[in-house]
């Protein structure tokens, strides 16, 4: 199921047709813009607040034509050996390679080569700034292994903070569903790249195996890994109020 498309109207902020054509986000669209990588009509556009008619400009980014697309939304659970993103210079499989569709689609974020679990891909670029956004606070559960157990100090240092990367990192909960104290399960809203294996890492552990087992409201609890699926008629109504949220 989808969101219905936006009305189009004759005029349409230039940087709001880059993000409802799924190429980024309207923030990013304007930086594009700013860099003289856009052109309507074969004219390099540079001004902030141009307008465009929708249905009678060509507009292209790096000399590829963009086009409105209707917004999707994919859940996908994501398999160890896909790299998330659109291409890879090394050759690896994409998580792209994995959803039948004919849209330009992209990752919401990263899982790392060999981690498992939520991910979404969509063509909408306001939705991804929204859920990315380190602002917007949106949390993520991920099941932990470690190569030994964690020490009660250690846990109260995640939870109270570690500097990784220059930058302070917290675990907003880390709990023990297995009663295993090599298997922790924590939350946290941070996105910064491998940011739960440098946390670990910071204090002395290797994490050999990272699933995503919630994305903010998504799970992939009923999933079986490698599938996917679009969005529930519920769903896509919590992703316009996170998107109303963000205008």
């Amino acid at each position: 199921m989808k969101i219905p498309e936006k009305p189009r109207t004759t005029a349409i902020r230039l940087n709001s047709y880059i993000a409802d054509c799924g190429v980024t986000s309207r923030r990013k669209a304007d930086e594009l813009i700013q860099q003289g990588r856009v052109m309507v009509n074969n004219k390099v556009i540079t001004s902030m607040g141009y307008k465009i008619n929708s249905f009678k400009d060509k507009v292209f980014v790096d000399g590829e034509r963009i086009n409105l697309s209707q917004p999707v939304y994919y859940l996908l659970n994501k398999p160890k050996g896909y790299v998330s993103t659109v291409s890879d210079d090394k050759g690896r499989p994409t998580v792209i390679e994995l959803i039948r569709t004919h849209i330009k689609i992209f990752p919401v974020g990263r899982l790392d080569y060999d981690t498992t679990g939520v991910l979404l891909l969509t063509n909408n670029g306001d939705f991804n700034q929204a859920m990315t956004h380190p602002s917007n606070n949106i949390k993520r559960e991920y099941d932990v292994k470690l190569d030994k157990i964690l020490s009660q100090d250690d846990e109260e240092k995640l939870l109270k903070g570690v500097f990784i990367e220059g930058g302070r990192g917290t675990f907003l909960t880390v709990t023990y569903p297995t009663n295993n104290k090599k298997a922790p399960t924590v939350v946290s809203s941070e996105g910064r790249n491998h940011f739960v294996k440098n946390m670990f890492k910071a204090l002395g552990y290797t994490v050999t195996a990272l699933h995503r087992r919630s994305f903010g409201f998504l799970t992939v609890k009923d999933l079986p890994e490698g599938s996917y699926r679009e969005l529930t008629q519920r769903e896509l109504k919590l992703v316009n109020r996170i998107l109303n949220n963000k205008r």
